[in-house]
């Protein structure tokens, strides 16, 4: 009887099948499924859905078949939105395992390409955790490496709205391994994750910007002058961006991020603000009718260029 239903299709109510309470699949995008759904009403469904089946006695000493979903949700719901009264399906065994209908979800969204990295992931771990898989166990059911699946894993360490993100296509899944590098750094992994999505950077640039920020950071470990690290600091906090000094043997170098032009108008206008003050300090106390003006006191004297506009850039 097994074998009876385990190769043949069947036209089964759409309402009778119960979804999948393993599916690993979370997001399902709503202009996808109203496609699918017009591809649907106009050429059926040309891959069948796998269902599991048994049968319940019912109060009145009855028997009732209830259908549950293994693979296919998508095309279940896009059958429901077309007004499909019944999709065809393969049967598989009642006594297939809670561990194989998560396996089966999994392995048919992977060749399908239908899993976002987040879902995916969460998939991984699912397997893992609830049902004790190893890492290679999991590669080899799903066709990849046991790097790929430790990889895909450390996604989730990513706060929430970073993940968010990266289900809604506001970030790629290459930008989570420049993110991932500043895990112990979470003020450093924010603002680099802002500028990921305010100046679209790609992959590339913000490896290359992580790739940095870890550098600065053993810099200060060897940092032989504090007071070079705390004027950074005075000056991030002070601008609200990352901010760092290169000294050089003559003179040195301020290098200024900004996300956009907002924030490049906003960073001159402070820049501005603290140049007022410190002419302000220079000149002293107003001069009041009849007394005599105080002139501005001039610039040292810099032949190293130190102070030069070249040595600064934003």
């Amino acid at each position: 009887m097994d074998n009876y239903y385990n190769n043949s299709i069947f036209w089964i109510e759409t309402e009778k099948i119960k979804p999948n309470p393993f599916q690993p699949r979370k997001e399902f995008d709503e202009q996808a499924l109203n496609d699918l759904a017009e591809s649907i009403r106009m050429y059926g469904i040309l891959q069948p859905l796998v269902v599991t089946r048994k049968e319940v006695i019912k109060e009145d000493g009855g028997l009732v078949a209830e259908y549950e979903l293994i693979s296919g949700e998508r095309r279940l719901r896009a059958s429901k939105i077309a007004g499909l009264a019944q999709v065809p399906v393969l049967i598989r065994s009642a006594d297939e395992t809670d561990k194989m209908k998560l396996e089966l979800a999994i392995i048919e969204n992977l060749q399908r390409e239908d899993l976002n990295p987040v879902d995916r992931a969460r998939a991984f771990n699912r397997l893992i955790a609830e049902f004790k898989f190893k890492h290679i166990d999991v590669a080899e059911r799903v066709g990849k490496s046991r790097e790929y699946v430790s990889n895909s894993m450390r996604i989730l360490s990513l706060p929430p709205h970073m993940l968010d993100a990266l289900v809604q296509g506001h970030i790629s899944e290459g930008h989570t391994r420049p993110l991932l590098m500043l895990i112990e750094r979470p003020q450093e992994q924010e603002t680099l994750f802002r500028e990921i999505q305010l100046k679209r950077l790609n992959v590339r640039e913000t490896e290359s910007i992580a790739r940095r920020i870890a550098v600065e950071r053993v810099r200060k470990k060897e940092l032989v002058d504090p007071e070079i690290a705390r004027i950074e600091k005075t000056l991030a906090e002070t601008l609200g961006t990352r901010v760092l000094i290169e000294r050089r043997e003559n003179g040195g170098k301020i290098t200024i991020d900004f996300f956009s032009n907002d924030d490049l108008k906003t960073l001159i206008n402070l820049l501005d603000a603290q140049n007022r003050e410190l002419v302000d300090f220079n000149e002293g106390p107003k001069s009041g009718p009849g007394d005599g003006v105080i002139p501005v006191q001039s610039p040292p004297e810099d032949p190293d260029g130190l102070y030069s506009i070249r040595n600064f850039s934003l």
